[in-house]
């Protein structure tokens, strides 16, 4: 158990190192003595003018690409106003064209319809002057075989009841009416 003891308290005690220093200097201060030559240096070279002039390169581009950028939205901007307005005239224009259309199908039907009518009249005009020529022929024939009948008979009923007498007085009559 002595020996436990022994090895804790060895273990508690703080074992102190010895900082190295070069030239009486400490670490610390050689370390400020380096970045001071290290930001002597920087600024002997201008790297501070390398870097903001850097910087100040790439702001231009990123300005002169945000312009291009501002240009190009305006032209698509103006690109899609043009097209909207074609669009919007090609809607009139087809609405124009399907108004004219059902305007020129209706006036075709009316045409249609008024064509029709007059057709109709027309072919009904015909059959009736057509009826009317057949009714006119058959009042012809007819009326011809009754002339013919009539004829037939008064050759038949003169033949019997027409004698010399009958003969004499018709031509006196007929010679008195001239």
């Amino acid at each position: 158990m002595a020996d436990i003891v022994t090895l804790l308290a060895a273990a508690g005690a703080e074992a102190h190192h010895a900082d190295p220093s070069v030239l009486g200097m400490d670490t610390y201060q050689w370390v400020a003595l380096a970045m001071t030559v290290l930001l002597g240096v920087f600024l002997w070279k201008k790297v501070p003018g390398i870097i903001t002039g850097g910087l100040d390169n790439k702001i231009a581009e990123i300005r002169k690409a945000l312009d291009e950028a501002k240009t190009l939205r305006a032209e698509a901007e103006a690109l899609r106003a043009e097209y909207a307005a074609k669009i919007a005239s090609a809607e009139k224009d087809a609405e124009a064209m399907l108004s004219g259309a059902r305007e020129e199908a209706d006036a075709i039907l009316a045409k249609a319809e008024a064509d029709s009518e007059v057709m109709v009249a027309r072919r009904q005009k015909m059959a009736e002057d057509k009826i009317a020529a057949a009714e006119r022929a058959a009042v012809a024939e007819v009326k011809a075989r009754a002339v013919t009948a009539a004829a037939a008979a008064s050759k038949v009923l003169i033949a019997k009841a027409h004698d010399g007498k009958a003969d004499k007085k018709l031509a006196d009559d007929v010679i008195a009416s001239l």
